[in-house]
């Protein structure tokens, strides 16, 4: 048995640019999503035997549709890997990639893999709807079907009514609590495509997205160079009246995948590579289903207290937007943290949320960031809708 904790570095992360709902990217299937992020990592480390691949860990919060039967097994078939490679999926919602991070880093930490590869994948544009069967044969009257792109379907009754608002009466609930006005939403959202539209220009993601074959996306899709406040400010409140919660200021409904490479030393070594970067501690919390926007808060002082970090000694965070209220409202929980530490080549209202590829995302983009600074702390965050957070802390 193992009795020594081992170093967990990502050698590599990749993701496709992120395609808005029924746009470049709505007529690729999912696992072939999944298999193209896959086959990229292979291709980019041309050392690694993909033999020595102990298992392949891919986040969906689907499940209903392409995606069914074991993405990340049908991810390996499809990249051409070897067949003797595994592949598990998981779900946690939101932050279903960086789950499949965690569990990898976790399966090489304790000695049970080398070599793993950890992702994930969402088309939201081909999310199926469904039916319920009826409970029975032959039934006389019409049946409800339910679209699984987002949100609560085929809820149990059981459930109190408040814990089932949709999420985006969940940001509303949010605004509220902290006091959040739609001038200071929509200032949040415009600056997310700003730094996004500016790191695009620049290059910045360069080193890490990989154009899908089939699709002439070069760059994500829903970033919006031109916006402005008065464009923003003209926009209808969509889940309330009188709300301020907007199709503006909230993430847009994407498509994407996103996978990183994870190693021992000893599967370093095989890779011929430098590190990005080293895995530390990560937590994963629960609060109140309906205020699931806050869930991050206290996943990420549990893992920088795991790590004996603290906000002020963060280089970089990318927290996910799912809402500019939701994410206010954690900036307004941590005042130790300098807000132009968070999220500085954009966030997911620019850039795009697919549900089970944002945490792979997140947590290549903190690698990649450290690896450009050549040092530091780095922290990936999510929300997590049913109320969960959760938060990874990367180093260099």
């Amino acid at each position: 048995m193992n009795d020594r904790i081992r170093d967990v570095y990502i050698v590599d992360a990749v993701r496709t640019p992120v395609g808005k709902y029924g746009g470049g990217l709505s007529r690729v299937r999912p696992d072939d999503l999944a298999a193209h992020v896959v086959r990229s990592l292979v291709e980019r480390t041309p050392a690694l035997d993909p033999a020595r691949i102990d298992d392949v860990v891919f986040g969906n919060a689907n499940g209903a549709g392409e995606e069914n039967r074991d993405v990340a097994r049908m991810a390996v078939l499809l990249a051409g890997l070897p067949v003797t490679v595994p592949g598990t999926t998981v779900n946690r919602l939101c932050a279903s990639g960086l789950e499949a991070v965690v569990q990898a880093a976790r399966a090489i930490a304790v000695g049970d893999a080398s070599v793993v590869l950890a992702g994930g994948v969402e088309s939201m544009s081909r999310a199926p709807w469904v039916l319920p069967k009826p409970e029975r044969a032959f039934p006389a009257g019409h049946q409800q079907m339910y679209s699984t792109t987002l949100g609560w379907r085929m809820t149990n009754p059981r459930l109190p009514a408040e814990w089932t608002v949709a999420l985006g009466e969940g940001a509303e609930l949010i605004a509220e609590k902290y006091g959040i006005d739609r001038t200071a939403q929509d200032a949040f959202a415009l600056e997310s495509h700003r730094k996004a539209a500016r790191a695009w220009r620049e290059g910045r993601y360069a080193a890490e997205v990989v154009e899908v074959p089939g699709s002439d996306l070069t760059r994500d899709e829903t970033i919006r160079d031109t916006t402005s406040a008065g464009a923003l400010a003209a926009l209808a409140p969509a889940f309330r009246a009188g709300g301020s919660v907007t199709a503006g200021n909230s993430s847009p409904l994407n498509d994407g995948a996103a996978a990183l490479l994870l190693c021992d030393e000893e599967g370093l070594r095989a890779t011929g590579r430098e590190p990005l970067a080293r895995v530390g501690a990560g937590a994963v919390t629960g609060i109140e289903p309906q205020l699931f926007g806050l869930g991050p808060v206290e996943a990420v002082r549990r893992a920088l207290a795991r790590s004996g970090r603290t906000l002020a000694d963060l280089a970089t965070v990318e927290l996910n937007e799912a809402f500019a209220a939701q994410a206010l409202g954690c900036l307004a929980a941590w005042p130790e943290l300098d807000p132009a530490k968070v999220n500085p080549r954009g966030g997911a209202i620019a850039i795009g949320h697919p549900l089970g590829a944002s945490g792979a995302r997140l947590a290549g983009a903190v690698a990649h960031q450290l690896a450009a600074r050549g040092s530091g702390t780095g922290l990936a965050a999510l929300c997590i809708g049913v109320g969960q957070g959760q938060a990874l802390v990367l180093e260099r």
